[in-house]
């Protein structure tokens, strides 16, 4: 690619809120992916074993519906010699990901595959970069119903060169006057693999580079539009892992974007997903999702407290909810959390596309950027009603208020009938404000109706 070319697609102004047809990434996906559970030990047995597993015990009726593949499916030696397509590791996937796509489709639900905008993929398969339209129109003539794409290994002349490297004099985003913040609101600091990026309450980076610019934001819109280009509709998930800050720009390119680095099933990992997601809410909506990373439900020793916590606030978030374990493993506990029919509803409300937002942050003052104690409260509407949570980060239960004065979507002095959607259990009809007390790391997530 020239020069010029590189230069002339850089400077495409992005469109917000691209749909696709038949409403497909409208609301954020549902599913399951093979990473969290297996890593780069993947085959076709291990994916109709999720599938069966997904259908069997009820996540299908549910309304998971994608069953995706994660890196490690190619053959590593590289691609065809004649048409340059990838090629399936006919060990692992002996009909080919067609024979598999076919199989899952078959079972009711969709199928997904993952690449890499580089060289190589993260696991060091073939990458798609420069092959782009191939990959996309393979991945069309074998069923691929959704791409993950992640962002390993580009080569060298993808790296940013001094076009992004200063501030773009013209580019003049809301919220930043002079290189500082409008807003009286200091600038938190993301990190991106230890890369410190101030940003505004409103998302913006006081740096005032304009990230729609640089080459990260091409080579993905590069897939993009390959994808565009297919007669098959294919859901597309940037895996940019938010280090040039995708909510940015990402919602004319895909359906979601991962907005931090890869979560792990640990607590501290999970507090940190939650901080960073916290100021991004103003960002995602209908066909525009902050992907907060895949669940880590039925992994590690997260305590229930905390598996609760995890996925209420991931589905609250509106985040993408792909279910990252051997599924054939799950306990009651973790199935029945999966399934909460309350989160499931809010996640998928076809009404209201916002997520929920913090509305106060508890221990520490508004707007603060801590990966210990993140944002506490938090709301937002939904076609049921206001949906509430109420996190508790520390090690002791505690008691906390809903004070209806402070939630944005409630009347101060109203009267709203309240469920208890973890217990599902009727609070009954409460006024000005509700108290419970929540355990060590858990959260509560009441659902206001206006019923008085």
């Amino acid at each position: 690619m020239s020069p010029a070319l590189v230069l002339a697609l850089a400077t495409i102004p992005a469109v917000l809120g691209l749909q696709l047809p038949g409403g497909v990434g409208k609301l954020p996906a549902l599913g399951w992916n093979s990473w969290n559970a297996y890593g780069c030990d993947i085959d076709e047995t291990r994916i109709l074993q999720a599938a069966n597993a997904m259908k069997d015990k009820g996540f299908q009726a549910a309304g998971y519906e994608y069953v995706n593949s994660d890196d490690c499916w190619s053959q590593m030696s590289g691609r065809d010699a004649v048409t340059h397509q990838l090629l399936p590791n006919f060990t692992k996937f002996p009909e080919g990901i067609q024979g598999t796509a076919n199989k899952v489709h078959d079972l009711g639900f969709k199928f997904g595959i993952y690449s890499s905008a580089g060289t190589m993929t993260c696991g060091r398969y073939p990458g798609s970069i420069g092959y782009e339209a191939i990959d996309a129109e393979t991945f069309a003539s074998w069923g691929v119903d959704y791409l993950k794409y992640d962002n390993c290994f580009p080569p060298e002349e993808w790296y940013d060169d001094c076009l992004s490297c200063e501030p773009d004099p013209s580019f003049s985003p809301t919220g930043i006057v002079n290189g500082t913040c409008s807003n009286s609101t200091p600038p938190v600091h993301h990190y991106s693999f230890d890369r410190p990026i101030p940003i505004c309450a409103d998302g913006w980076p006081v740096d005032g580079i304009n990230y729609t610019t640089k080459f990260t934001a091409l080579k993905f819109r590069i897939m993009g539009n390959a994808l565009l280009a297919q007669n098959r509709t294919i859901l597309y998930s940037l895996c940019e892992w938010g280090v040039d800050l995708p909510w940015t720009w990402a919602n004319g390119t895909g359906q979601s974007w991962r907005m931090s680095n890869d979560i792990n099933p640990s607590w501290t990992r999970i507090l940190q997903i939650l901080n960073q997601n916290s100021f991004l809410s103003d960002y995602a909506d209908f066909y525009g999702h902050n992907d907060a990373d895949m669940l880590e439900v039925g992994n590690g020793n997260l305590t229930n407290a905390e598996v609760r916590t995890h996925f209420s606030l991931w589905a609250m978030m509106k985040s993408p909810l792909l279910i990252g374990t051997d599924v054939t493993k799950l306990s009651d506990h973790n199935i029945g959390v999966l399934q909460n029919k309350a989160l499931l509803a809010f996640n998928q409300d076809p009404v209201y596309g916002k997520p929920a937002a913090p509305y106060k942050w508890g221990i520490n003052p508004d707007w603060t950027y801590n990966t210990t104690f993140p944002a506490q409260y938090w709301s937002g509407a939904s076609s049921n009603g206001t949906m509430v949570a109420l996190f508790n980060p520390l090690n002791q239960t505690v008691k906390m208020t809903a004070d209806y004065k402070e939630i944005p979507e409630l009347d101060a002095k109203g009267c709203y009938r309240v469920m208890d959607i973890w217990d599902n259990t009727d609070l009954g009809r409460k006024k000005k404000k509700v108290t419970v007390n929540v355990g060590p790391h858990d959260t509560a997530v009441l659902l206001f109706k206006n019923s008085c």
